[in-house]
């Protein structure tokens, strides 16, 4: 007999295995940025944030939580009669709250890094991209507001493959390669890529930053 339980079992595991290794890296965030610790830098590496564009949304959402715990808390307190429902939507709210900060300390801790050698491109804990300077043909300043909200894009132009790490739905720097180049990102598979886009706050100061690659300050959107 058949076990047509079998690919439901294979989809939930990654899913599953995806959903825990998320959480603890959020509340491992939280702990490494609470403690106020300078990033870890190699010599000649310059950090580049991409949280201004989602700041404003993500303390929108922090102090909304931080209003809804106590009014959450009076509501269940005086409707709902079983004791334990309080204790139960106070830890949901308390956590959820956390759950936020640990994501923005996350984006915090784990900026781009313009260095010697080359590109590391980051997005939270769940992207880290590394482009060595000799497989890098050029650097172009140019946002783009993306249709998509995914924080990974992948796009074809004619023969070209693009892939855009977006914040907010936008990309600022476009990446040109010599070369096609393959990425560790699940989304996209094993397929090679001709350009990579990203979001920085700042992409005239990684321009300036970035070692032996050609730049330039094309602005549209």
């Amino acid at each position: 007999m058949t076990d047509t339980k079998a690919p439901t079992r294979a989809r939930v595991g990654p899913l599953l295995r995806r959903a825990a290794e998320a959480e603890a890296a959020t509340w491992r965030s939280l702990y490494v940025w609470a403690r106020r610790r300078p990033l870890p830098l190699g010599p000649g590496d310059e950090p580049f944030g991409y949280l201004g564009v989602v700041k404003p949304i993500l303390g929108i959402f922090i102090g909304l939580s931080v209003v809804e715990i106590p009014i959450f808390d009076v509501v269940v307190t005086h409707v709902v009669p079983w004791q334990p429902a309080r204790w139960i939507v106070l830890g949901l709210g308390i956590w959820g709250l956390l759950w936020m900060i640990g994501l923005f300390a996350s984006m915090t801790i784990h900026p781009h890094i313009v260095g010697d050698r080359g590109l590391r491109v980051r997005l939270s804990w769940g992207i880290d991209i590394f482009i060595p300077w000799t497989d890098v043909e050029a650097l172009r300043k140019r946002y783009r507001s993306l249709p998509s909200s995914r924080s990974v894009q992948v796009e074809q132009e004619g023969d070209r493959r693009v892939v855009s790490v977006s914040v907010g739905s936008q990309t600022s720097i476009d990446v040109l390669l010599r070369r096609p180049l393959t990425f560790d990102l699940a989304k996209i598979g094993s397929t090679p890529v001709d350009e990579l886009r990203l979001y920085a706050d700042d992409p005239d100061g990684l321009l300036r930053s970035a070692r032996g690659a050609p730049a330039s300050t094309t602005v549209s959107r």
